[in-house]
């Protein structure tokens, strides 16, 4: 069996299928508090106890079919927290389920939660809260077996004030007044399609909700609802475009839900229910973040990476899909431009992470690894880059689309792993055996750094980006009068970024050259936040002390991790701003995202 080595559960000998959850959600403890009821089926012979996932949980009480059983928490680990040992009061055979419920009360600290009072919303009326539990912060909800190896059903009741609304990652099934508490209502969901816990979500808040499409609502508070809803009117053309290269969706609903600014990633696929950043409304990459969203619907959620290790799985081939569905709704050539930057992205990575750092491994090892530190843009894009590659080589994109669909048909329901994927890739191509075997698989797979071979890449839209970013790298100072504001004539969004990407990946500009470049092309007046966080990147790498304010504006005005842990760690490392920098977070720090607080500190040398 593969071992989870982020998880204390041993599915192995004991598989939870379904979960049950009725919990309260209580704003002035910061707590839910509640019961969750497992449907627990033994995998061998006289079966007597259950391991669980728990992460600063208070357990109050466990019954196994309704009879008392002992329990204890095994040695705390710092950040995979505390095993839940729970001894059954009887012997399961081989096959054989029970019902373990268990009485628990998360902690206001819980990693998986944070909580909004009523001044940090947009309404700023009624309080907030949200759940962000990949990749192992499930087990700081709930106790559960906190690996991507098990999937299970799940249905909710949860109880909240009746002002607001609650949602989950499932299908709504209902409401109805607490008959414990006049002042509460209680909401139920239910999720019918398996899936591993990571994908359980909840949020509560004074939402609104629009519809844009047959199956899809877009969620978020009052005041930005309308907007959201004219920003995201494309997804059913997207979801049709999913299904006509990957297969039937299997999810029933589609929705969108815009979270506060500190929501820490661009987007989250929890089914039913997408999780998306508010700086996606003055964002270019909209479309991408949603395309890759709606592609994990079938890569992620439906075929899942069986251990973290192979993370690559999910996201190398939903950064594919959407790269796919990008081609078909705005041109093969955009999606040929979206792949080259993402190869630029990855450089831009392992500059960061050093060429020779393991985790830049595509298949890494992850034994006392914090998942949430080793979090990079690697799997994704080194995982795209040898999908891109096996096009090429295998005979396009149409042949390996064919790919893709029988993958996801032979692996739906199931988690897997590299090995698996790789068997199946032969399997299909067996007339191609020999183009496969000339894969430098090792390589690819368990060395550290740039992949062995770069894809090709139609440089039609870069040409552009990379002689005016050679112009700016090559010219001096008596060079910079011949800059004007023409220069970014006929060039899109999506050139800009990739232009100001170029120039990062270079030594720093003199910072009369970053100076100039405000005076001839004004990006200080860009609200776009993919350009924005670009330029200003820029500028504090170049020692231009008046971008200072602006970024650490934008760092603290927004949590999404993308944006605001570079932004952090330049203004860190510009003698001019360190101070600053540290201050700001030390005030920021009770407002911010546990997960983005912790690792920001790490970065700022603020550990706790």
């Amino acid at each position: 069996a593969v071992v989870d080595v982020s998880s204390f559960s041993s599915p192995s000998c004991c598989l939870t299928r379904h979960l049950y959850l009725r919990c309260r959600v209580d704003f002035g403890a910061r707590a839910l508090r509640g019961t969750v009821a497992l449907t627990a089926r033994a995998e061998r012979e006289a079966l007597r106890c259950l391991v669980l996932d728990t992460k600063d949980l208070q357990i109050f009480k466990v019954t196994v079919n309704g009879q008392d059983a002992k329990f204890g928490f095994g040695q705390k680990h710092s950040f995979k927290g505390t095993p839940l040992e729970i001894t059954f009061p009887f012997e399961l055979r081989r096959g054989q389920e029970a019902i373990v419920e268990i009485s628990f009360e998360s902690s206001p600290k819980s990693s998986a939660l944070q909580w909004f009072t009523p001044e940090q919303t947009s309404g700023k009326k009624y309080p907030f809260l949200f759940s962000q539990c990949q990749a192992t912060h499930c087990r700081a909800i709930l106790p559960c077996q906190d690996t991507p190896a098990v999937k299970l059903t799940y249905y909710a009741e949860v109880s909240v004030p009746k002002e607001l609304v609650a949602l989950m990652s499932a299908h709504r099934d209902g409401e109805m007044p607490d008959p414990e508490d006049s002042s509460r209502k209680i909401y139920r969901f239910s999720q019918n399609v398996p899936i591993p816990c990571y994908l359980i979500a909840l949020v509560v808040g004074a939402l609104e909700s629009r519809e844009i499409g047959p199956r899809t609502l877009v969620w978020a508070e009052k005041e930005l609802v309308d907007k959201s809803a004219y920003e995201f009117a494309e997804a059913e053309a997207m979801l049709q475009t999913a299904e006509d290269l990957a297969g039937p969706y299997v999810w029933g609903q589609y929705d969108l839900l815009v979270l506060p600014p500190s929501f820490p990633y661009g987007g989250m696929e929890n089914p039913c229910l997408t999780f998306v950043t508010p700086t996606l409304l003055v964002s270019i990459t909209l479309p991408k973040v949603i395309a890759h969203e709606i592609s994990h619907s079938w890569t992620g959620n439906l075929v899942t990476n069986k251990t973290w290790e192979h993370f690559w799985l999910n996201e190398g081939h939903t950064v594919y899909l959407e790269r796919r569905i990008g081609g078909r709704l705005f041109g093969e050539q955009l999606r040929q431009f979206q792949a080259l930057g993402g190869w630029r992205e990855l450089q831009n990575t392992i500059n960061t992470l050093g060429e020779t750092n393991p985790i830049t491994h595509l298949v890494p090892d992850l034994n006392e690894v914090d998942l949430d530190t080793a979090y990079s843009s690697v799997p994704y894009e080194k995982g795209f880059a040898l999908l891109f590659h096996l096009e090429q080589l295998l005979g396009g994109p149409d042949i390996f689309i064919g790919f893709l669909k029988a993958y996801i048909q032979q692996f739906a329901y199931k988690s897997i792993t590299t090995e698996d994927w790789k068997k199946s890739l032969y399997s299909y191509f067996k007339d191609k055996v020999d183009v496969l075997d000339k894969v430098d698989w090792n390589s690819w797979l368990h060395a550290p750094g740039m992949p062995p071979v770069k894809p090709t890449y139609d440089m039609t839209l870069a040409n552009a980006c990379v002689a005016l970013s050679q112009r700016w790298i090559k010219a001096k100072e008596s060079d910079l009068c011949s800059f004007n504001s023409a220069d970014l004539k006929g060039m899109s969004s999506h050139q800009l970024i990739e232009f100001l990407a170029l120039l990062l990946l270079e030594a720093p500009l003199p910072v009369s050259h970053v100076k100039r470049m405000q005076e001839v092309y004004n990006f200080n007046a860009i609200t776009n936040s993919e350009i924005r966080f670009r330029w200003l990147r820029l500028c504090i790498q170049a020692k231009w002390e008046e971008a200072i304010p602006l970024a650490l504006k934008m760092a603290t005005d927004q949590g999404r991790m993308k944006f605001t842990r570079p932004l952090f760690r330049d203004l860190y490392s510009f003698d001019k701003s360190r101070d600053l920098a540290v201050k700001t977070f030390l005030e920021q720090r009770a407002c911010m995202h546990p997960v983005t607080s912790m690792l920001v500190g790490k970065d700022l040398k603020q550990d706790q």
